[in-house]
């Protein structure tokens, strides 16, 4: 558990590179975004002239261009894959679409158009966005590496060029530049980006670093163990990548079904056609019902019966701080019935707290210190410091109205801790271990026992020395209990231990439980945190599963085997390590604030307010999306069979046809509609789930 303190550097001329623009294709830019947008705004032009029967010339063409703006890339794709011999929904929109201009349902056709090409378009975007955030990883890892060659010279390389085997010199500030361990040297490393851990992790001659993970102050010579493309950085591009196709066998499935329906919707229109005319019917009255029925069964209502819904829903979400990227990921969240949770800056707030101050009970030399005096004390020792427990100790000394003293002689010791003077006594504070152990055999027992002191002279005045084994079993309480303990000496003497931890979000117990009363089970937490801190925090917040000490591959096994065991995986992260996780699951979200952009782009959805209790709230609200998606489809379905079945047995009139298709449409899309209301969002959470933390 890291507990050291240091002062963090800004970065150098040879350090990390600034951070890099974030890479996002404009909507604009995609080529489907720009017809969409024309074909829309054509048909809202044409939409008012048409309603309010103004002369042909004013709205045909308008219409006439949104059939070409929206539905040449559509038409042309289908045309393409018709050629490979099959035939899509798409291919078979634009032809029901022009079916009905044919019979003079001009603005139903046009209508038909702008769905299909803005749902191209949305496709496309979620596409390059993805690609986008996938390619920005790669700004993790640093271009270049100082290498070490065998004479002691040092050469600057393209880090693509490191190999098995080489040593490269890592400077304080620095990315590491492939992964290894180190040879030589003492530092810390902020690997937040890799495992998850929310502070630096101390590194000594035989541990692992990784590239893309950002020195502390010292410097470290590490070993090149991987080849640069076999990286952690780079595995975790290749598992988004991979995890991001491992949907496409439900993909497939789905064009299975638009096929068959398509090659039925064909077959039978032409059988309407063709069989009237085989029987001696004229030609103008066979064509009609053809095309009555291609309107009528054409699958408008059953398209909408799912969107209203669903989009109803996303906006709901939306309101509530919760976005969803997509009707489908709307609809995925319902199905899930597993939860598997990330620690920190997820489950946790991120952010190291004092969560402990503790004197030494023992007489020390000098004045004793209550709670007050301890923090005041460490928190002038570290104010120079910018290490993130340095920070968390004197922001709980300001918390608490705290006169923090000024300190000189401020030194830092990567993997130690601090030393200052303060109030001309010289103040450590850092690592338990730190500084040379204190005898166990003190020459004066514990203040308020009855064994006499011993003394040097006749007028020796007894001295103290604290037990070594009060201040480690102060030290083995707080990190049993999860936490980073800080050990503070004053003239070398320890005076009193700090336990630090990332602190529990007020509304994780709640969503736990609210959680596991949707989907049956007990949220998993996986973290890359170590075990002790990870089982302290989920007996907290009220889970019974840990995986600790995890790095990405091993969070995409963990969920892919529950996968591979037929659950629907739902998994909350916030960083680039949990970014594989995201895209592996069956859905993934993301939390907004402190989220970063892998995993906001990789994610499903994202929680803007970093509100936990919203999650259990989203699922709820897509169920009850997913039952009106259901009942439209009966709604639809029937409308569809009734029409159809009334037009091939009796003589459908085209304006009934008509009515009667959009009627349904009108239906199924006002049933949607109501999961708009604030009513709909689930607010409330049964008293079980209302227990207060530690109740």
């Amino acid at each position: 558990m890291p507990s050291a303190l240091d002062r963090r550097p800004a970065p150098t001329a040879t350090g990390p590179r600034p951070a890099a623009p974030r890479r996002r294709t404009r909507v604009l830019a995609l080529p489907e975004a720009r017809w969409a947008l024309a074909a829309l705004l054509l048909f809202l032009a044409a939409l008012p002239l048409k309603l309010l029967d103004a002369p042909a010339w004013t709205w045909a063409p308008l219409l006439a261009a949104t059939y070409v703006t929206g539905g040449w890339e559509p038409g042309w794709e289908g045309l393409k894959a018709l050629k490979g011999r099959t035939l899509d929904v798409d291919l078979l929109m634009i032809v029901a679409a022009l079916g009905a201009a044919a019979i003079g349902q001009v603005l139903d056709g046009a209508l038909l158009i702008v769905i299909f090409a803005t749902s191209g378009a949305l496709e496309a975007v979620a596409t390059a966005r993805t690609a986008d955030s996938v390619r920005g990883l790669l700004d993790l890892t640093p271009t270049t590496a100082t290498r070490l060659l065998p004479d002691g010279r040092e050469e600057r390389v393209a880090a693509e060029e490191l190999r098995i085997g080489d040593t490269v010199l890592v400077r304080p500030g620095e990315r590491v530049g492939a992964d290894g361990r180190v040879l030589d040297g003492a530092s810390e490393v902020d690997q937040a980006t890799i495992t998850g851990e929310p502070l630096p992790v101390a590194k000594r001659p035989g541990d692992e670093v990784f590239a893309g993970t950002v020195n502390g102050t010292g410097a470290l010579r590490v070993r090149v163990g991987r080849d640069p493309a076999d990286s952690v950085i780079a595995r975790i591009v290749r598992m988004v990548e991979e995890a991001s196709e491992t949907k496409a066998p439900t993909q497939l499935f789905i064009e299975k079904v638009e096929q068959r329906y398509s090659i039925g919707m064909v077959i039978a229109t032409l059988a309407v056609f063709a069989v009237p005319l085989a029987f001696g019917s004229a030609l103008q009255p066979a064509l009609l019902r053809a095309m009555t029925f291609m309107i009528v069964a054409s699958p408008c209502a059953v398209v909408l019966s799912t969107m209203p819904p669903l989009l109803s829903a996303i906006a709901n979400a939306g309101r509530h701080g919760v976005l969803a990227k997509s009707a489908v990921v709307m609809e995925r969240l319902g199905q899930v019935d597993m939860v598997a949770l990330d620690k920190t800056g997820t489950l946790t707030e991120g952010t190291p707290r004092v969560t402990d101050v503790r004197p030494l009970s023992y007489a020390a030399p000098g004045t004793p210190l209550d709670p007050d005096g301890l923090l005041a004390l460490a928190a002038a020792a570290e104010h120079p410091s910018e290490h993130p427990l340095a920070r968390a100790i004197v922001a709980a000394a300001h918390e608490r109205g705290l006169t923090v003293a000024a300190a000189t002689d401020f030194t830092s010791v990567p993997g130690r801790g601090v030393t200052a003077t303060v109030e001309g006594r010289t103040i450590e504070v850092g690592s338990p271990t730190s500084s040379a152990t204190v005898t166990d055999t003190p020459t004066n027992t514990t203040a308020g026992t009855d064994a006499p002191a011993t003394t040097a002279g006749a007028n020796t005045p007894p001295t103290t020395t604290p037990p070594a084994h009060q201040t480690a079993a102060t030290v083995r309480a707080l990190e049993e209990q999860g936490r980073t303990a800080v050990v503070v000496r004053r003239d070398g003497v320890p005076v009193g231990v700090l336990g630090i931890s990332d602190r529990l979000r007020p509304d994780a117990r709640a969503t736990v439980s609210a959680l596991t009363a949707l989907t049956g089970r007990t949220p998993v937490l996986l973290t890359g945190d170590n075990d002790s801190a990870a089982r302290h925090l989920a007996a907290e917040a009220g889970i019974t599963d840990v995986r600790a000490g995890l790095l990405p591959q091993d969070k995409v096994a963990a969920v892919r085997e529950w996968e591979g065991d037929g659950r629907r995986v739902l998994v909350v992260g916030d960083g680039v390590n949990d970014a594989p996780a995201l895209a592996a699951a069956h859905t993934g979200i993301a939390m907004g604030k402190a989220g970063s952009d892998l995993a906001l782009e990789t994610a499903d959805a994202v929680v803007v307010r970093d509100e936990l209790a919203a999650i259990p709230a989203a699922v709820a609200l897509s169920r009850k999306a997913r039952r009106l998606v259901v009942q439209n489809l009966v709604i639809a379905g029937a409308f569809i069979a009734t029409l159809v079945t009334w037009d091939l047995i009796g003589t459908l009139p085209l304006p009934l046809g008509v009515a009667g298709h959009e009627g349904s449409t009108v239906v199924v899309g006002l049933n949607g509609l109501r999961l708009l209301r604030e009513a709909a969002w689930p607010s409330t959470l049964t008293p079980r789930d209302e227990t207060p933390p530690g109740d």
